[in-house]
């Protein structure tokens, strides 16, 4: 059987880079405005796409566009042009929706992928899509059950794609999760008239509400007042029983996160992925598994529709439940290659010789390690404080628009 590729968010080089450096099999990303996380990301430039390019094909990890907003007809000059050029940086494929988009990728032999937009939930829309991509996300709505019965039907009625090959279906694996049906949402547009599905969602479901009803007056008790936000999925304690349902693509969300957040889950998810190859996977490394991801952003996890439990499991306050937070210390400022040591400038907090840093970068991504010694200010010392000047040992390099935090422990309410 095919090992699962494992596709990572890339909202940035720094996050990008980060995914390259933990094992990603391939990375999403968005250019400009026309993709579901506009207005959430910092999003790459058209300038930027053969970098894209050459860093992922030096690591052999595929590259998927996302052009996968509602199209306007002012749109449409701006689509052809991204998806030429895309071609012409070797991008992998183009994640789209919209009808039109698929069609122009497809006139110039660009590869298509169905994004979960469309909905797919039978194998029959899967056969109907499959005249044009190559791999569909399905609907986040479908349970494994249902997953299964339509990749064991896409086996049995040998469906394939333009490229000849059986057609590949993908599931998101692990990230934020929309209240709506497969994030088609207009409660963003109709409050904000920030439109969901052009990637510009203001995400006003995941604040507290009163519900009351107008004819009686009467104000509901809610058990949870976050009724709208649900939890963030997390697959990696029944990601066997994904493989065992024919999944060939585990999606990770997060285009909207920091690199250490994808730097963190693609490392988790990668082993995961490789001790159910290896047939080392356990519930005691589950166990590991979900204490490290605690420690980044999320809203608490659960399995999200694929287990057949109930429909909705919410988030008990708004932000982050992360067991831990970076704090921001300073920059970076010189890397010396022969005694490797990196040289940072300390322009806020403190940082002392047994602490957690992490580094971040467009090129370094996002290191993080301990602290076992430093000097400060050419001085051999424990702790270092705003104004000083600090060098470390480090086994790569760092560059000027390099930032320095450090790791603390957050308290999260319960």
């Amino acid at each position: 059987m095919q090992k699962i590729e494992l596709m990572a968010p890339a909202g940035n080089f720094e996050s990008m880079q980060a995914a390259l450096d933990n094992g990603a099999d391939s990375i999403y990303f968005g250019v400009e405005q026309l993709n579901m996380r506009a207005r959430a990301s910092i999003n790459f430039t058209l300038e930027d796409l053969q970098e894209i390019s050459d860093r992922c094909n030096a690591k052999n990890v595929r590259t998927y566009l996302t052009l996968n907003t509602i199209v306007y007809d002012h749109d449409l000059s701006i689509v052809k042009t991204l998806i030429q050029k895309a071609k012409d940086a070797d991008i992998t494929a183009v994640i789209a929706m919209d009808q039109a988009v698929i069609a122009s990728a497809r006139a110039i032999g660009m590869e298509v992928h169905i994004s979960t937009q469309i909905n797919i939930t039978n194998i029959e829309t899967a056969k109907f899509y499959a005249m044009f991509a190559d791999t569909i996300v399905l609907s986040r709505e479908l349970s494994l059950r249902q997953v299964k019965k339509i990749t064991e039907q896409i086996e049995k009625d040998d469906v394939r794609g333009p490229s000849g090959k059986l057609l590949e279906v993908e599931i998101f694996g692990h990230g934020a999760l929309c209240m709506a049906v497969s994030g088609k949402c207009y409660m963003s547009l109709h409050s904000h008239n920030s439109s969901a599905n052009r990637g510009a969602c203001k995400q006003n479901c995941r604040k507290k509400y009163t519900v009351i009803d107008q004819e009686t007056g009467f104000e509901m008790e809610l058990d949870n007042e976050y009724i709208m936000s649900p939890k963030d999925l997390c697959t990696i304690d029944f990601l066997d029983e994904i493989e065992d349902a024919g999944i060939k693509v585990l999606k990770i969300e997060g285009r909207g996160r920091a690199p250490e957040y994808v730097a963190r889950v693609i490392k988790c998810y990668r082993e995961a992925i490789d001790e159910i190859e290896a047939g080392t996977y356990t519930k005691e490394k589950v166990i590991g598994w979900m204490q490290e991801l605690e420690k980044v952003y999320n809203r608490g996890f659960w399995s999200g529709y694929y287990l057949g439990q109930k429909l909705g499991e919410w988030s008990k306050g708004s932000g982050s439940h992360a067991t831990q937070k970076k704090v921001y210390l300073g920059k970076g400022m010189h890397y010396f290659p022969k005694p490797k040591i990196g040289e940072f400038k300390i322009e806020a907090y403190d940082v002392n010789v047994g602490d957690t840093i992490l580094i971040t970068g467009p090129t370094t991504g996002a290191k993080e390690m301990k602290v076992s010694e430093m000097y400060v200010n050419d001085l051999s010392g424990e702790k270092a404080q705003k104004g000083d000047s600090v060098t470390i040992p480090l086994e790569f390099r760092i560059r000027p628009s390099d930032k320095l935090y450090k790791i603390v422990e957050n308290k999260v309410e319960a």
